[in-house]
């Protein structure tokens, strides 16, 4: 089923009607985007709210999945380690994601509307499927997000025990890699983000649509909330667990600081090795994955289909 049947508020958003340059100097004619400048405002206030929404909510899960997947230890472990810790300790280096995925979200959603415009206006005529299309733009907004990995860089090492003596703060992490190692010690773990952000995206945007299709008709404002709960949190759900074993080495290669930048397949053996060969291990912490992704991107695109209506309705 193609991308266009999306039964979603994004998907009806009105398509700019303004030619392409060919060959020009810019993608559209000067002035063609001022008449659709606050309708693609929406999607990048939506999204980024919506990711405001889930942070602040699923936090301490996301540091006990985090927990199991850089030392492979259950969940009755990872909690005690955040019990350790201290109460004071749970929403350390909540600001990183909090503001990565705030901004990302915004970018995953805005770009992949602003991608999509310009591509089908591009490709209007030419008989390249709206699929494909649809597909390219949600793999380049997905590229797009990796621009922050700082932040998940960042991120990591606060929630990495071993670190608490060394880091102290969100600024203080920045500052100590920028003036100790310079910007790329910041990209670390870049490769993984990559080639889970670009696939991620092309999948969540394809099957959202023809997901909730199939769901029961809904006739009220909650009714649709449901939904999009229940079509992101499934889409997310399986989208983690698909991309699982990046997400184990990007935490694995970013937990270190210094010293040479180690290849994705690399890190992989290494912890392979390191837990055994066994594939249970190497997805130790997938079943809180799971549900952690479940319920944050349930929230994510119920929160932001909402916010896109009642903008909508503002209008």
């Amino acid at each position: 089923m193609a991308v266009s049947t999306m039964d979603t508020e994004s998907a009806r958003t009105p398509q700019p009607t303004a030619a392409l340059t060919q060959g020009g100097h810019s993608l559209l004619p000067a002035g063609a985007l001022s008449p659709v400048l606050g309708a693609r405002r929406k999607h990048y206030v939506c999204g980024s709210v919506a990711a405001f929404t889930n942070i602040m909510l699923t936090f301490p899960l996301q540091k006990v999945l985090f927990r199991q997947q850089l030392h492979g230890v259950l969940a009755t472990e990872a909690v005690r380690q955040l019990q350790r810790d201290g109460l004071r300790n749970l929403y350390r280096g909540l600001l990183p994601p909090l503001l990565q995925k705030s901004t990302t979200v915004a970018i995953m959603f805005g770009l992949y509307e602003d991608f999509s415009r310009v591509l089908l206006d591009r490709a209007d005529g030419s008989g390249v499927p709206e699929l494909v299309t649809r597909s390219f733009a949600a793999a380049l907004a997905g590229t797009a997000e990796a621009i922050l990995t700082p932040f998940e860089r960042v991120q990591t090492l606060l929630q990495d025990h071993r670190h608490h003596g060394r880091f102290n703060n969100t600024v203080h992490t920045f500052r100590t890699l920028l003036t100790e190692y310079g910007v790329r010690e910041c990209y670390r773990g870049l490769v993984p983000i990559l080639l889970r952000n670009g696939p991620s995206n092309v999948f969540f945007f394809g099957l959202r649509g023809p997901i909730k299709e199939q769901l029961p008709d809904a006739s009220s404002r909650a009714g649709h909330m449901v939904n999009d709960f229940v079509c992101g949190g499934l889409l997310g759900a399986a989208l983690g667990i698909m991309f699982y074993p990046l997400n184990v080495v990007k935490s694995r290669a970013q937990s270190r600081v210094g010293g040479a930048f180690q290849p994705c397949r690399e890190v992989l053996l290494t912890v392979w090795r390191e837990r055994g060969g066994s594939m249970a291990m190497l997805f130790r912490g997938a079943h809180l994955n799971y549900h952690r992704s479940l319920l944050s991107w349930g929230i994510i695109n119920a929160t932001y289909e909402l916010l896109l209506k009642f903008m909508k309705e503002g209008d």
